[in-house]
């Protein structure tokens, strides 16, 4: 396997020669131009232009990829100093790197690089004690995929001191297994009993107090399999000025840290005063307490938060949906990617807000329905004068004698509901046939549903009819 010197001047370096320098019995003419020779062949004189190739590098770009080519070693330190003064960003990801020392080494020899991509190494033994920080420029670290354990985190965050952007992520990580939690807190906890119970006795012997990381501004966490709140919020002791936290992919249960049952409810923001930015896309929440513990984190202005359970089982819009998330969320200037919230967007929110919850029991009105109440007054109800048919009806799905029912948008093709049905069948959508039941004319049998562009609504679908799931043969 090659070494990173092998690899970067097999990418990047040349010798300077000419095409048919070393051809025999080459001969200049005075009255030919330069790049112009003459060559010998019996009897016969050919004409040869030569094109120089380009002169070697002295140095490799800023920026220098080499992500998979089977690099394990660096090669010669003094040669990599020499080729690589103008690294800044290196890419060494999917490449077969073991020994931290080397990867420091390589690092001490590059002293301009910001940037270090070590994704699927396989980087997993321990870090041994270093005398010194060799790598103090190094400002974005990306370790996805590579499942080193948090002892070797820790050692990572204390030799990197300015270190402002951290990759983590699909490494497969249920617990934050160190804590920036000062002794004599965590020993109160303890002697009161307060201290969380919801980990084993092994896992309470693995965490580690540490040192804090105050640098750090950007976390992204996405893909590990974490539930619980309460190790999210060791991050967020870990790295106090977090800005950005991505948490994609994460199976978040809650947003209440069961650790602070017995605290003020400002348990879920607490370690996160300075954040901006928080994506928990695909997160298994299904209540919009939820959304209400994200209105407590003061900094916050965006924020994602698509394909969550609790979005499936709303009998409203798109539209209506984003409607109640701007109204519950007054801090947040930017949702799921969109624009900017503007200020008239705002107030149709809030007053929409209002409205959706004025005819419900007092009891299902969340708190900030009386704040939006006291700035808009109460409001009177719209007059729907629409003559277009509901947007979404609730429609039974049968598949293998299972059925199940479900709202379903009417103005989806018949393709985008294939689409949407693969995760609940396990059908790809090309190995799928529907099949629609009208309840009124059950005894005229389903009529397949054969057009992949056709919108559901063409079929004069209603709440209660039925559509049938068949595999193709």
């Amino acid at each position: 396997m090659p070494s990173l010197l092998e690899a970067l001047e097999r990418k990047y370096f040349a010798e300077c020669e000419f095409e048919n320098a070393h051809e025999p019995e080459l001969h200049k003419r005075s009255d030919l131009p330069n790049d112009f020779t003459v060559t010998k062949c019996g009897g016969r004189m050919e004409f040869s232009i030569f094109i120089p190739r380009l002169s070697p590098l002295t140095s490799v770009p800023a920026l220098l990829v080499l992500n998979d080519c089977d690099i394990d070693s660096a090669g010669d330190f003094e040669s990599i100093r020499d080729k690589c003064q103008r690294v800044r960003e290196l890419d060494l990801a999917q490449n077969k790197l073991r020994d931290w020392s080397e990867v420091f080494s390589i690092l001490e020899h590059m002293p301009r690089i910001e940037f270090l991509n070590l994704s699927k190494n396989q980087l997993a033994s321990p870090i041994s004690a270093l005398a010194t920080a060799p790598t103090i420029n190094l400002k974005s670290l990306v370790l996805n995929g590579t499942y080193l354990d948090w002892a070797c985190v820790d050692a990572l965050l204390q030799n990197l001191p300015v270190l402002q952007e951290l990759h983590l992520s699909l490494n497969n990580y249920r617990q934050v297994l160190i804590d920036a939690h000062e002794v004599e807190v965590l020993a109160e906890q303890r002697l009161q009993g307060t201290e969380p119970d919801t980990e084993t006795e092994e896992e309470k012997e693995q965490r580690r107090l540490t040192k804090a990381h105050p640098e750090l501004k950007t976390l992204h966490f996405t893909g590990n399999p974490v539930e619980h709140w309460q190790e999210i919020c060791r991050l967020g002791r870990l790295f106090p000025n977090l800005e950005a936290l991505v948490l994609a992919d994460c199976p978040i249960r809650s947003l209440q840290a069961e650790e602070a049952e017995n605290e003020a409810e400002s348990a879920s923001h607490r370690y996160f005063p300075s954040l901006k930015l928080l994506n928990l896309s695909s997160a298994q929440l299904n209540s919009w307490s939820a959304i209400d513990q994200l209105a407590k984190f003061g900094q916050l202005r965006n924020l994602r938060v698509k394909h969550w359970p609790l979005w499936e089982s709303l009998e409203c819009t798109e539209h209506e949906r984003r409607q109640l998330l701007i109204a519950r969320l007054p801090n947040v200037e930017m949702l799921n990617g969109g624009g900017k919230i503007g200020t008239d967007e705002r107030v149709d929110a809030e007053r929409a807000f209002v409205r959706y919850y004025m005819d419900k029991p007092e009891e299902e009105r969340p708190a900030r329905y009386e704040e939006l109440l006291r700035i808009h007054g109460k409001l009177d109800p719209l007059v729907n004068v629409s003559l277009k048919p509901d947007k979404r009806v609730k429609v039974v799905f049968t598949y293998n004698d299972v059925s199940e029912s479900r709202f379903v948008d009417i103005y989806l093709t018949v393709n985008d509901l294939k689409v949407k049905l693969e995760k609940l069948v396990g059908l790809a959508p090309n190995k799928m046939r529907l099949y629609y039941l009208d309840q009124d004319y059950k005894e005229f049998g389903p009529e397949e549903m054969r057009f992949p562009n056709k919108q559901l609504y063409s079929y004069n679908i209603q709440s209660g009819d039925e559509i049938i799931i068949d595999a193709k043969k």
